[in-house]
Parts: C-alpha cells; sequence; structure tokens
C-alpha cells in the first residue's frame, strides 16, 4: 500500500477501532509495522542514520497515534529533543506532519505550566532559524481529549495538515517530509539563543515614551514577578533576556552597577558587572538580527557609533529586560548618574521604514582605552570575527544604552529607603503597581486577566507627523490643550511641567494611537498617575498659593473637565492589562488620577501629602 492509502486507512478507521479490543488489532498493525516500513521504503531512510518509531498506544488504545524520524546522532527517544513526526486527529479526519518537541523532557523538566513558555521558545527560536518554517503551520488542532494527545498541540515548531478527505499522492508526502528531515538537520539547538532574533510577530502593546520604569508599591505585590512575566510574555528566556540586581545600601557611585578601572595586578583591567555584561548582551542581539553597527558623522556632533536597520527586523527582536529589585535602598542619585543622564541623549531617526539610533556612551571611550581591551572584549562575551567590527566601533565611541534594553527598578517606600529627586522621577513612567496591577485575590488560584506585553520604544522626539494616525487627535490639539491646562495650575511651582513632559506625553499618545476620546482621556490619566502627581509633595506652604489656593484642589478640578467623557460611567479602558480569555475586550477601571488626587489632598490634612505610599 501506498503512503496514500495508509494514511487514510489508519485515519478513516481510527475512531472505531479504538472501540475495539487492542491487543493485535489489524489497524494497530498497519501502523506500527506497514506504515512504518513504508515510511522507510518511501523516504530512503537509513537505518544507520535515522531510525522510525511508531504508536497506536502503550497495552490499550491512544488518543493519537503517531509515527516519528529520529535521528540517531542527536535523539535518542521520543520523550525528548526535536524531531519530525506524524500525527493523527482524534477523530480521523486528517493527520499533521509536525516538527514536534519530546513533551516528557519539558514537562519533567519545567512542569506543566511552565513547559508550554519553553515550547514557545523553542519554536521562535527553530523557525528563526531556517525561514522554510514560515510557510508551516504553527498551530496544531488534534481535537485530542488526553492531557498528553493535547501536548502534542503545543509541542510543535511547525506542522502541515493533510485532510483525510483530499489526502494528497505519494510524491507531496515524499516532498513535505524530505523537506522537514533537511530542516531537521539544519537546526543547531547548541547554539547559544542570542544567535538569532527570537521574536516572531511585532509587539502586541507598546506605549512607552521612556525605556526606564519606576514600580512602586508595597511589598509582595508582584513587582520583580511581573518584569519576569514580560520577558515570558515576549517569547523571551529568562537566562537570556532578564538579569535581576539587587541594589545593595552601600551603594554610591556608578561603579557599583556598571564596574570600574582596577591598576591591581600585573595589568590595568577593567572589573565588570552583571549589569555591564548584560548590557554587552543586548548589543550582541543587536548585531545577531543584522541590525548595521556604523560610524557616522552627525551634522554638530561629529562623529557617533550608529544603529541602522529596518523596522521589519525591530519587530523580530525581543527586549532585554534589567530588573533593580528595591532600587532606592541606595540613592539612585549617586549610583545611577551615568544613565540618568545618558538616556536623555536616545535619539531615533525614521526615514519610511528606515530608522538609525545613536546614544550617547555609557561605558566611556575613555575608559576603555586605559584598560586591556583584549580582557574586557572576552569579558563582555564580544569575542569572535562576527563582533570584530562592532568591538572596533565600541572601542573608538565607547557602548551607548542599547535600543532594545528596558530598565525596571523596584521601589518600596519605608525607613529604610532614600526618597527620589525630580531628576529621578522626569527620566522615568512611575507605576503605582497597586493601581495599575491590583492584587485581586479571588484569581489568586486562576487569574483571568493579565499585563499586556511592553516593548522598547522605537521614537525619541514626538513630531506632528506621528499624530496623524491617531484618530482622536490627529493635529495633537487636544493633546497640548490638556498639558496647557495642567500645566495652568502648576505654573511658578516647583512642579512645572516642560517640553520633556510633553514630549513624553506626545510619545504615549502616539504609542497607543487611542481610537475615541474616551482611550484618549486614559492616555491622560495614565500620564497624570505616572509624571505629574509623581513629582508632587510637601506640605500646606508649598501646595497653597498666597490666596490660600489649594493646588491638588485645582487639579482635581481641571481633571473634571478634561476627563468630562469618562466620568459619566467612571470608567475608561485599562491600558496595561487584558482579560486572559478575551483579550480584544478592555477591562474598564475607575479613573486612576482624580481617586490618587482626592487621596493626595485628605493626606495634606494631617499637614503633609505625597504620591508616595
Amino acid at each position: 500500500m501506498s503512503l496514500k492509502e495508509l494514511f487514510g486507512e489508519i485515519a478513516t478507521n481510527w475512531v472505531k477501532a479504538k472501540n475495539e479490543a487492542f491487543s493485535q488489532h489489524p489497524i494497530a498493525n498497519l501502523l506500527r509495522k506497514d506504515l512504518k516500513e513504508e515510511v522507510k521504503r518511501a523516504l530512503n531512510i537509513d537505518d544507520l542514520e535515522y531510525s522510525v518509531k511508531a504508536s497506536a498506544g502503550a497495552g490499550g488504545w491512544a488518543d493519537v497515534p503517531w509515527i516519528s524520524i529520529l535521528r540517531s546522532a542527536t535523539t535518542t527517544s521520543t520523550q525528548s529533543g526535536v524531531y519530525p513526526v506524524y500525527l493523527f486527529r482524534a477523530d480521523g479526519t486528517g493527520v499533521y506532519l509536525s516538527l514536534g518537541f519530546g513533551t516528557t523532557e519539558l514537562t519533567d523538566k519545567y512542569g506543566k505550566a511552565e513547559a508550554k513558555v519553553k515550547s514557545s521558545e523553542l519554536r521562535a527560536r527553530i523557525r528563526a532559524q531556517d525561514s522554510r518554517l514560515n510557510q508551516w503551520d504553527d498551530v496544531i488542532d488534534l481535537r485530542a481529549t488526553t492531557p498528553l494527545a493535547k501536548s502534542y498541540e503545543w509541542a510543535s515548531a511547525g506542522a502541515k495538515f493533510y485532510s483525510t478527505i483530499d489526502l494528497p499522492e505519494n510524491a507531496e508526502f515524499v516532498a513535505d517530509a524530505k523537506e522537514l528531515l533537511d530542516i531537521y538537520a539544519s537546526i543547531d539547538l547548541d547554539t547559544p539563543p542570542s544567535a538569532a532574533p527570537k521574536r516572531v510577530e511585532s509587539t502586541s502593546f507598546s506605549g512607552l515614551s521612556k525605556p526606564f520604569l519606576l514600580l512602586a508599591g508595597i511589598s509582595g505585590t508582584g513587582k520583580t514577578r511581573f518584569v519576569r512575566k514580560q520577558v515570558e510574555g515576549n517569547i523571551g528566556s529568562l537566562n537570556e533576556n532578564y538579569c535581576l540586581t539587587s541594589v545593595r545600601p552601600d551603594w554610591h557611585e556608578p561603579s557599583d552597577l556598571l564596574g570600574y578601572v582596577s591598576r591591581l595586578g600585573e595589568k590595568v583591567h577593567y572589573v565588570t558587572t552583571d549589569v555591564l555584561m548584560f548590557i554587552a548582551k543586548a548589543w550582541r542581539a543587536m548585531v545577531d538580527a543584522g541590525l548595521s553597527i556604523q560610524e557616522e558623522e552627525l551634522q554638530g556632533k561629529g562623529k557617533y557609533l550608529t544603529v541602522t536597520g529596518e523596522r521589519d527586523t525591530l519587530n523580530q527582536m525581543l527586549p532585554y529586560w534589567l530588573c533593580l529589585d528595591e532600587m532606592n535602598l541606595a540613592p539612585v542619585e549617586q549610583y545611577f548618574a551615568d544613565y540618568l543622564s545618558v538616556i536623555e541623549t536616545r535619539e531615533w531617526k525614521w526615514q519610511g521604514e528606515g530608522f538609525t539610533y545613536t546614544c550617547d556612551p555609557i561605558l566611556k571611550p575613555a575608559t576603555i582605552k586605559q584598560v586591556d581591551e583584549k580582557d574586557l572584549r572576552e569579558a563582555l562575551e564580544l569575542s569572535g570575527v562576527k563582533y570584530d567590527a562592532v568591538w572596533e566601533l565600541i572601542c573608538q565611541h565607547g557602548m551607548s544604552i542599547p535600543l532594545n534594553l528596558i530598565v525596571a527598578g523596584t521601589v518600596n517606600m519605608d525607613e529604610t529607603t532614600h526618597g527620589f529627586s525630580r531628576k529621578v522621577i522626569d527620566r522615568a513612567l512611575t507605576i503605582d503597581f497597586g493601581e495599575f496591577f491590583p492584587n485581586n485575590i479571588d484569581e489568586f488560584f486562576e487569574s483571568k486577566t493579565q499585563a499586556k506585553v511592553l516593548g522598547f520604544p522605537t521614537l525619541s522626539h514626538a513630531k506632528l507627523e506621528h499624530f496623524q494616525s491617531v484618530e482622536a487627535d490627529n493635529r495633537a490639539s487636544k493633546t497640548q490643550h490638556f498639558f496647557q491646562s495642567i500645566n495652568k495650575v502648576l505654573l511658578g511651582t516647583p512642579f512645572e511641567l516642560a517640553f520633556r513632559a510633553f514630549n513624553e506625553l506626545s510619545l504615549s499618545v502616539v504609542s497607543i494611537s487611542p481610537k475615541n476620546e474616551v482611550e484618549l482621556a486614559a492616555v491622560f490619566d495614565d500620564f497624570m498617575m505616572c509624571k505629574v502627581l509623581p513629582r508632587i509633595e510637601g506640605d500646606e506652604d508649598k501646595l497653597l498659593d498666597n490666596e490660600q489656593n489649594n493646588l491638588l484642589e485645582q487639579l482635581i478640578e481641571v481633571l473634571e473637565s478634561q476627563f468630562e467623557s469618562i466620568l459619566l460611567d467612571l470608567q475608561r479602558p485599562d491600558l496595561f492589562r487584558e482579560l486572559i480569555d478575551a483579550p480584544e475586550k478592555p477591562i474598564d477601571v475607575p479613573c486612576r488620577s482624580l481617586k490618587k488626587l482626592q487621596a493626595m489632598n485628605r493626606t495634606l490634612e494631617n499637614g503633609f501629602t505625597s504620591f508616595w505610599p
């Protein structure tokens, strides 16, 4: 019998066969013997190179029968590794040819829930290595009813479906199988994950005007876990795309975070840190993704290290998340000074779908020249011909903040921590974690909501042309009016806003692109929470003017006027969370900034108020 005949015979009779005695059943034998031998014959399988295995069940009928092809040198068991496999639908309506994963190994190592995440990482990594898999389906529907059979659906790097009622001729079966065997032979799972971009689709939600977040809230609310989940949501790896650094109370200068030059020993060398090595890893990822790193003469700036590329490449790149745990155990303005200064020099320029990115160095070229460059290069894992050109440029111009880096600091405010100056607050997006990601104990065991996936910003300076695609404000007039209304109240106070704040409000509007008045008001509301209110603190002398007008009450009046569209029903869409089962359906939440202002105003009655809990 041919492959077409064997696949058809087994699939159409499978459901009926499962209701009959298993031992020596002709359909089971047809799979385990006839189909196995025909696959070997048709594909000209070399028994020394490959082994073909088939299963109709172990002592009883399987929900989903299969036949696999294992390369002897790399894959010895269907419980682990990656291999081509034919998977029959449980209802007999068809069969898949899949590049599947051994689910037993993944589940035993990570647990059922985490195994799916790891499977997604593996799928993205393999598909990035061989573009031919982009023509294969990444979703399998086996109509399975058992947990083991269901696991085959998510454990696949790519698959092709053949319907029982329209099975192809042998030539197509053979051609597809040979292509998958060729892909199987080409993938290299021993290659470091940074060797290829792993993101397979563009970021679902950006909304970040700056790649620097302050996650503020009481201890135990899940701030650090939020960063880890962001990495997983981007199909990234915690080993590759995530760095957790615990801030120490004795940090008082940038060298505690970024390393320093040491003259102890036979030669001058640079003492690196986990943070600097993680920044270098993000640089390697840019090179691996195919972005061009070069020297360019910039008008008025001289020669600069620039990164250039296309939007499609950016959409495939993963963010690299640096989490500074308990960030304010030490004075942030001291140990984080270099980053705070350099972050303002990031500059994106777009021309059509192409971009240029520049940034001042965080590791200065003068510092690199003081030490043994070869040792530093090896320490930062930038050795190898692939990184020769970029390392030469880094030596000349220094290492700047990579475009794919996001820094998130977790913050608790108590007697053991330091406060934040406006220098820090102005350069960050402050997220009151309890307000943006509330702990709902009713959903502790089975959450109904999740944080949206955040991506690194791809703009640095807002322009009027960026608003053309913003349906709710395509001339930026509403954004200007809102900002001016707020700043009119703050004028002449220490809390007055400037160009930087308006730029970040504009970038938020552009990146979220609200479609109506309610969504636009939601952006304004979050801007108040993230950028304006964290600046405000003090006693009555600071918050009351000469006529005893209360600044907080004036802001409340302005917001009540500006937010008329969302105050009628006291609800607005949540821009940072989504429903797990229906992500397209918005979550409605109360106006955050009005609630916060009212709470701060009540606290002022005790003599002092602050945004910080």
